[in-house]
């Protein structure tokens, strides 16, 4: 027996991550959009989507991978995945118009036995009120991770499927698929893995929320958070892999939907959910952490102030600006004069009339009042402090992420601020103000 054909609906981040991911498993995938110009890019090799390693990999293994703008390719699979992108509003809430549409026009083509699996994010119930053989449909818990997605699709620590029936044996066709990537697969009803999804998401908050109250209090009594980390990465019940690096609040979209889902559910069904609604209150107060030390350090009663800002994307190796805190930022210096500067997002992007845009990062450091490094790209690591020095107009450096050596930037005559830490000033020789008492 040859080995199933798996298909792809839905070319964005999770589509082409996933299809490439695949191929590299030895299979003959069909990648389907119904764009024909995105798809003319990805053919012509003008990926629309930035992702470490998922060039070289699509390169190593194209001779089985097949982009279509049409829906009859999907014809030929055994396998296929809905695998688009589901677009959130700025409440954190799921268009799933596009999803319903995508999964109509697709199953109109599969052919009688093809199994249908929904990998794009869904609220309970979705998979199971879908009109298709529930003998043929199950849902697959995505947990790609942008800027590591091709890390993670390539190597999975496990498979989540959500079945009509978990006691059953999964379909040979696709149950090859699923063992080629020699991880556990755990089998259970629809709501069970689409909540599953839900409840990973809510335990990463509760992480990044705990990492991101404790390190406020390490600025506010001299403390250091990130020699607290070592610590409970040592101990078991928080374990090495946990997240545990502050941040300025919650982005990207995925995490946020999740809240507001569970926010949904508990608000229909009567539940408890007041601790999720204590994580989305702190990932606001952690967001504005910058514009509160701008205007403390900066901004008050400078009307003339200019900021540099480097980095527009929500992270690092990625071009998605959903819910950026560079983009939040940007929404409140509309007064003030603003030089940015990304690797790979358009400076057109913040849509701001007083912000311009920098060839280089250092270009938007000079004759700025502050610098401000809201992305923690690679790049930016390779900033001299000394440089810096020279052409800024001010001293401030706030580096949320710690991409600069704090003592290097102090020694180079700059106040430096980082989150989880107590702010190091250049007249004090790299010391910290005195901890407040407790």
């Amino acid at each position: 027996m040859s080995a199933p054909v798996i298909g792809f609906a839905g070319l964005t981040h999770l589509g082409l991550c996933s299809a490439v991911a695949a191929a590299s498993k030895g299979f003959q995938v069909v990648g389907y959009d119904s764009d024909s110009a995105r798809v003319k890019e990805i053919v012509e090799g003008r990926w629309p989507v930035l992702e470490p390693g998922l060039v070289e990999l699509a390169g190593a293994h194209g001779a089985r991978l097949a982009w279509r703008d049409d829906t009859g390719a999907l014809g030929l699979c055994d396998v296929v995945y809905i695998a688009s992108d589901v677009p959130t509003d700025d409440h954190g809430r799921s268009d799933l118009s596009q999803i319903v549409a995508l999964i109509a026009r697709v199953s109109a083509v599969l052919k009688q036995d093809a199994i249908l699996v929904v990998l794009c994010q869904v609220p309970p119930g979705f998979t199971r009120g879908l009109a298709f053989p529930p003998a043929r449909l199950y849902y697959q818990v995505e947990t790609l991770v942008f800027g590591r997605a091709i890390e993670r699709a390539t190597s999975p620590e496990r498979f989540i499927v959500g079945c009509a029936d978990p006691t059953a044996e999964l379909p040979e066709a696709f149950r090859e698929f699923l063992d080629a990537y020699d991880c556990p697969i755990l089998s259970m009803r629809y709501e069970s893995a689409e909540l599953a999804k839900i409840s990973i998401n809510c335990c990463l908050v509760a992480s990044i929320s705990v990492a991101n109250t404790m390190a406020e209090l390490c600025e506010k009594i001299g403390a250091d958070w990130s020699e607290i980390v070592p610590a409970l990465k040592l101990d078991k019940r928080i374990g090495q892999h946990a997240y545990l690096a502050p941040g300025l609040g919650l982005a990207g979209g995925n995490l946020e939907r999740d809240l507001a889902t569970v926010l949904c559910l508990a608000e229909n069904t009567g539940s408890n959910a007041g601790v999720i609604e204590s994580f989305v209150r702190s990932s606001r107060h952690c967001r504005d952490w910058v514009l509160r030390i701008l205007h403390e350090h900066v901004l008050a009663g400078r009307p003339d102030a200019a900021i540099g800002i480097l980095g527009l994307a929500y992270k690092e190796n990625t071009r998605s600006t959903k819910n950026s805190p560079a983009m939040g930022l940007l929404a409140h210096l509309t007064p003030w004069r603003v030089q940015m500067y990304d690797p790979v997002v358009p400076a057109g992007v913040a849509g701001q009339p007083n912000a311009v845009s920098a060839k280089s990062a250092l270009e938007a450091a000079r004759g700025m009042d502050a610098l401000v490094i809201m992305t923690p790209w690679p790049e930016f690591q390779k900033l001299n402090p000394t440089d810096l020095a020279k052409v800024l107009r001010g001293r401030v450096v706030l580096d949320p992420y710690r991409v600069l050596e704090g003592a290097a930037v102090v020694a180079a005559g700059l106040d430096y601020f980082a989150l989880g830490a107590p702010p190091l000033r250049a007249e004090s020789s790299g010391r910290s103000s005195d901890p407040v008492s407790v």
